[in-house]
């Protein structure tokens, strides 16, 4: 990723903010392995989404410090030019859109990555997270809930210093 990053002459910024979803994606996935290895989530395609979610940021690079939309798609295209698959290049297109009715498993987490790296806690999404670990536990929702909440609070508690780390990177290379 860090030669297609320097290839598009991507933000520095960008590509301090995709290595914090990143290692934020990693803690989500190593724990799930731990937690609930019976799901088979597919580490690698997690992993890359977290990687490369906003790559459509070097396209519309307004939309690294402010709102928009634009670089979903421009993300997902951009990443099949480069001859990725359609099963790795959805990540940069579905990372906002968790609610989607084909939504995988890995989405979920890929969004969950791009949210609470900062300390935010989306309800909605991590309900949906939270419905998938208690259909694969059959465990009563409370208790999946209070592992996921104490596991989700811990990585935030992170935020300040992953926070930092982005912002020590211009937004312009």
């Amino acid at each position: 990723m860090a030669e297609l990053l320097a290839g598009l002459d991507a933000p520095p910024r960008l590509a301090a903010h995709l290595r914090a979803v990143h290692d934020v994606a990693v803690q989500l996935v190593d724990w799930l392995e731990h937690h609930r290895p019976d799901l088979g989530a597919d580490r690698e395609a997690v992993l890359f989404g977290a990687a490369t979610h906003d790559i459509g940021k070097t396209v519309h690079v307004a939309e690294l410090t402010g709102p928009g939309s634009r670089h979903e798609e421009a993300g997902r295209d951009l990443l099949l030019a480069h001859g990725f698959g359609p099963d790795l290049a959805r990540f940069a297109g579905t990372h906002a859109s968790w609610t989607a009715p084909d939504t995988t498993l890995e989405d979920l987490l890929v969004s969950t990555a791009d949210k609470v790296w900062k300390n935010k806690r989306v309800p909605e999404l991590e309900d949906l997270l939270l419905a998938r670990l208690t259909e694969a536990s059959g465990r009563e929702r409370w208790e999946e809930y209070l592992v996921l909440d104490d596991l989700l609070g811990r990585i935030g508690d992170g935020a300040d210093r992953r926070l930092a780390f982005q912002a020590a990177f211009p937004v312009s290379a």
